[in-house]
């Protein structure tokens, strides 16, 4: 099966991630971690809304309450697209100076989790450093704690749509791995930590991620010029060619969840030389792989 991968807004991000379906509002929500700037697209007027934010922002979740929660380097807020009030929730992560949140995700239960990294960039495994950035849990009551540790660029977080299974990558170059955890969902602990994937198998790393309505992984392969659909059981389904170098974080989304979302990189972050290949790198995709989709829930905090 041939699949199209096409631009559909004129937004350019230098760093385009934390994409995530607001199924409330049949909206797109993703971020600019470099500019720093929230976006939000609407498929059904082709208008792309934008809001620039006051440090780093990671990740985004649509809110039960309404508007989002955003992942900023001041901690987890509120923020409310009527007239662009960001309101703080929690300022314990992402706790270390210096760091910001990166990937997140919502638990079928509401829960919001985002891991952290160094805004200047993961330690030097090869020196002998441990990564120092963490993973942490946004509960719907609002308190925050620190889960897994010892990260150094935290990415592809994703549940299980029965909410059994955790996944958790680490994109450093020297890591590159995907992990599976079993996951108590009532008590949000998850468990067993084990291989799911190892991206050496393929030309990309792992970055951000999404579940399928089959349980199916889907990674965006940073480096790789693809995307992957991962089994339940680690193994490669499929592999779409996408037109950028680095791919960043994939969505479904869409009336019956069967288009699929990607951000990417942009100028000044892409290898130079691939300019002419990829003129579009920075831009908002999406294409229809041919499966349905899940959602995550909105963050309940």
């Amino acid at each position: 099966m041939t699949v199209t991968v096409d631009r559909v807004t004129d937004v350019c991000t230098k760093l385009g991630e934390g994409a995530v379906w607001d199924s409330a509002s049949g909206t797109l929500w993703w971020v600019d971690i470099a500019a720093p700037a929230l976006h939000r697209y609407m498929p059904e007027t082709g208008r792309t809304e934008h809001w620039p934010m006051p440090s780093a922002i990671g990740c985004v979740a649509p809110r039960r309450t309404g508007g989002a929660i955003l992942g900023l380097e001041q901690g987890w807020s509120g923020f409310d697209p009527a007239d662009g009030t960001i309101t703080l929730i929690n300022d314990r992560a992402p706790g270390r100076a210096g760091h910001r949140f990166n990937d997140g995700a919502v638990d079928p239960a509401g829960r919001f989790w985002a891991g952290t990294m160094p805004k200047a960039g993961p330690r030097d495994a090869a020196a002998g450093e441990a990564g120092d950035g963490e993973l942490f849990c946004l509960e719907p009551d609002g308190s925050c704690r620190p889960v897994i540790d010892a990260l150094y660029i935290q990415n592809g977080l994703a549940f299980s749509p029965d909410g059994k299974r955790m996944y958790l990558s680490d994109s450093y170059p020297a890591v590159r791995t995907i992990w599976q955890f079993d996951y108590d969902l009532e008590g949000g602990t998850p468990s067993n930590r084990r291989l799911f994937f190892d991206t050496r198998e393929v030309p990309g790393r792992p970055d951000g991620a999404a579940m399928d309505a089959d349980g199916c992984y889907w990674m965006a392969g940073i480096d790789g010029w693809q995307i992957l659909r991962l089994t339940p059981e680690g193994k490669v389904d499929r592999s779409i060619a996408v037109p950028v170098e680095k791919p960043t974080c994939l969505a479904f989304g869409g009336p019956d969840l069967r288009d699929l979302y990607i951000t990417c990189m942009g100028p000044g972050l892409i290898t130079p030389g691939t300019e002419a290949r990829q003129p579009d790198a920075g831009g908002l995709f999406a294409c229809h792989p041919g499966v349905a989709g899940y959602a995550p829930p909105p963050a309940a905090a």
